[in-house]
């Protein structure tokens, strides 16, 4: 009877490691990769505007977060420890921005519950924006993965993140950041 379950168990397995080096799962953009520049419908404190890459750039670094789906358990949670960290990235000039395949109406809801109104979150229901940083969740067309970039004004990518556990984004973003402002300190 056991034996029965050991095809099973290795097929989990195969499809595990396939899915871990299938190039859909690690295509992210790595460091020292132009960030693509977009402008995307975002809303902040249940406010609607365009948000703009380029103009935020001008400002100092983006730390810039793509997930699944807003009001999600997981996606809550990080929504929760990005919102508690604003503070922490502005001391680094960084700002930060969430993009998911949600529509704007329910971002601007997300914006005010769980992103607290501390930062914006940005509407790619075409998922034109999680294309181009290839933060696309695989086998679910459309929809982002968990992935965070830190983004440095030159548009160039510092630093990237893939987990769909939400515990760590926050954590190893702040670190990049502050790895990368010791490291441009005076300049």
């Amino acid at each position: 009877m056991k034996t029965k379950h050991i095809p099973a168990a290795l097929a989990a397995v195969m499809a595990f490691g396939f899915a871990m080096h299938s190039p859909l799962a690690c295509a992210t953009l790595k460091p020292g990769d132009v960030a693509p520049t977009f402008t995307a419908e975002a809303s902040l404190g249940g406010k609607t505007y365009t948000y703009s890459l380029g103009d935020e750039l001008k400002k100092g670094p983006v730390v810039l977060y793509f997930y699944p789906a807003a009001f999600t358990k997981g996606c809550t949670i990080e929504a929760h420890q990005f919102a508690d960290a604003v503070d922490e990235y502005k001391k680094y000039g960084a700002s930060v921005i969430g993009v998911s395949h949600d529509n704007i109406d329910t971002l601007t809801k997300f914006s005010v519950s769980e992103c607290r109104s501390k930062f914006p979150v940005a509407a790619d229901a075409d998922a034109k924006v999680i294309g181009a940083y290839d933060a696309g969740m695989p086998m679910k067309a459309g929809m982002a993965n968990r992935v965070s970039y830190v983004i440095s004004p030159d548009g160039k990518i510092i630093y990237e993140y893939t987990s769909l556990s939400p515990e760590k984004h926050v954590e190893n973003t702040l670190n990049a950041l502050k790895q990368w402002a010791a490291a441009h300190k005076g300049q």
